[in-house]
């Protein structure tokens, strides 16, 4: 058997419905290629592996773990990779899609290595901590709506698919989980450029509850800042006011 990590944010679904229920959400068809992200003790990966002609690969930091995979399912001799996904480099080439029960210390961190790797990721099904799946999937207006939000939906389509007790998993987590699917969007939103739109959306969320001509003054000049977009706080902008204004900034 193997030990469970608090270190490493370790909790193990046990739920086999469940389970099934996330892998099922995972649009996948012959000769796709899938990377699951903290196997774990197998959980999901198990159903995985049954999905014909597909080209898999887990990423798991945990060595113990990565032994006890491999002899609990030998059909994953091979396509495990011992290291943090944080630190990996891309592992297929071409499009893949990625899947995890993530571990909910680096879940926002995991989602940032999902932009950096957007043009090869174009669908992801993750498990986090419900209310980081909620603020992910908020829309303007809403007090959840943040930076990670108007990030990942400038080029993924969200949707918040199904909560998860904390019984469904060994040991039970304090905090309730959520499963979300992102789906790249054909037409990004049009940003001037990266650098510019995380500048922009950062600056903007750090000072949330102030007008945004405020916190924004150092990225315009005086002239666009008269626009009465500037009156408005970061949360009431969509994704498409945070792009077009990125076109504006100095």
């Amino acid at each position: 058997m193997y030990t469970l990590k608090k270190s490493l944010g370790q909790h193990f679904l046990t739920d086999e419905n469940m389970c099934r229920q996330i892998v099922d959400a995972l649009p996948v068809k012959e000769g796709q290629q899938v990377l699951e992200v903290g196997p774990g003790g197998g959980a999901i990966t198990k159903y995985l592996l049954e999905i014909p002609g597909i080209d898999f690969k887990a990423i798991e930091l945990d060595t113990e773990k990565v032994e006890y995979l491999e002899k609990t399912y030998p059909a994953i001799k091979g396509k495990l990779v011992n290291e943090s996904i944080l630190d990996a480099k891309l592992p297929f080439d071409g499009q893949f899609r990625l899947i995890g029960n993530f571990p909910y210390n680096i879940s926002t961190q995991i989602m940032f290595k999902v932009l950096e790797w957007r043009n090869q990721v174009d669908v992801v099904v993750g498990m986090f901590q419900k209310e980081v799946a909620v603020r992910i999937a908020s829309d303007k207006g809403n007090k959840d709506y943040g930076i990670l939000s108007v990030l990942l939906q400038a080029f993924y389509k969200i949707e918040y698919l199904f909560e998860v007790h904390e019984n469904c998993f060994n040991p039970p987590p304090k905090v309730k989980s959520g499963v979300i699917r992102l789906t790249r969007l054909e037409q990004p939103a049009d940003i001037a450029s990266e650098r510019k739109f995380l500048v922009l959306v950062k600056t903007a969320f750090n000072q949330r509850r102030k007008q945004l001509r405020n916190p924004l003054k150092p990225l315009f000049d005086k002239e666009v800042l008269q626009d009465p977009i500037f009156t408005k706080r970061a949360e009431e902008l969509s994704v498409a006011d945070f792009a077009a204004l990125s076109h504006k900034m100095i």
